[in-house]
């Protein structure tokens, strides 16, 4: 395993703006749509914004690549910060975008593998990507013990209550799969509720352990922090990582954020007692506009 690469303050500001610019994207393709998730991906695209322009090795001019390092979204409705990192990347037009959900479209509302260069897996059933991730990962080390490549599983917190990821944890644990590297998504919420009150997690450092992983919790909004994590996950040698990223739902958007009512809807169709529904798009934008424009002056 490689060590991360450190991250200079001019890595910071080149990550954040990313990072904006995702979430521009996906405001803007999820009301192409009209439907689709909000929180999540937004609150993801920092990183989602680390992990494709710093962490992973790949290479959007060739998805195929056999070193590549492999990303699996369990939580696969939270596929708009998967695509619009992808465009943005390199991997295929930005415009394409606009295509969210569309019939014939390659970026449907769950991830699908033969659809699109770059995508690892198929997602949809919640709870099922943790053991793609580990058969993946066990395959690399088959073909090398002392393989390079890394498998990043990003999952959501809610999905975490699907007896599946434990299946998988314990597989993972059992078998010390050090290249394995699991994110989970901590913004407190799911479709229902407050995932505290549909159906509490805690002690989730302690369940991780459990299994047999190596855990941290970070702060999912400080690419620093995640980066240092992940780098600390890849000098871990007799145990697969679990990092836990406590992140804002729908975060950059203040309107929006912290609100379990914005799982599952789009601008345009959220919850309207702080933002009327015609204004939600327009509102959403110019937040994440004026958010940009505060990182490139404090650039100057």
């Amino acid at each position: 395993m490689l060590l991360m690469r450190y991250l200079s303050e001019d890595d910071v500001r080149s990550l954040q703006k990313q990072a904006n610019a995702i979430r521009q994207s996906i405001i803007e393709m999820l009301v192409a749509a009209g439907s689709g998730h909000t929180a999540g991906p937004l609150d993801m695209a920092d990183i989602f914004a680390l992990l494709y322009f710093h962490v992973m090795r790949h290479d959007p001019q060739n998805p195929d690549w056999d070193e590549r390092d492999r990303l699996v979204l369990s939580a696969g409705h939270i596929c708009p910060v998967l695509y619009a990192t992808m465009a943005h990347a390199g991997y295929f037009p930005v415009e394409e975008l606009l295509t969210l959900r569309q019939f014939g479209s390659r970026l449907q509302g769950h991830p699908h593998r033969t659809a699109l260069p770059g995508i690892e897996t198929s997602s949809g059933p919640l709870g099922s990507g943790l053991s793609q991730a580990v058969g993946m990962a066990l395959a690399a080390r088959m073909d090398n013990p002392y393989t390079a490549q890394s498998i990043y599983c990003v999952t959501g917190d809610g999905e975490l209550q699907e007896g599946q990821i434990w299946e998988a944890a314990m597989l993972a644990g059992k078998e010390k799969l050090h290249n394995l590297v699991t994110i989970v998504d901590r913004n407190g919420i799911q479709i229902d509720g407050y995932t505290k009150d549909v159906m509490p997690l805690e002690s989730l450092r302690d369940k991780w352990e459990s299994f047999g992983w190596h855990v941290q919790e970070v702060d999912g909004h400080n690419v620093r922090q995640v980066n240092d994590a992940i780098g600390k996950a890849h000098s871990i040698y007799a145990q697969p990582s679990v990092i836990i990223a406590h992140t804002i739902a729908a975060k950059g958007v203040d309107v929006f954020e912290r609100d379990f009512r914005w799982h599952g809807n789009p601008p345009g169709k959220g919850p309207e007692d702080r933002v009327p529904r015609d204004k939600q798009a327009a509102v959403a934008l110019e937040k994440l506009r004026t958010l940009g424009g505060s990182i490139e002056a404090a650039d100057r």
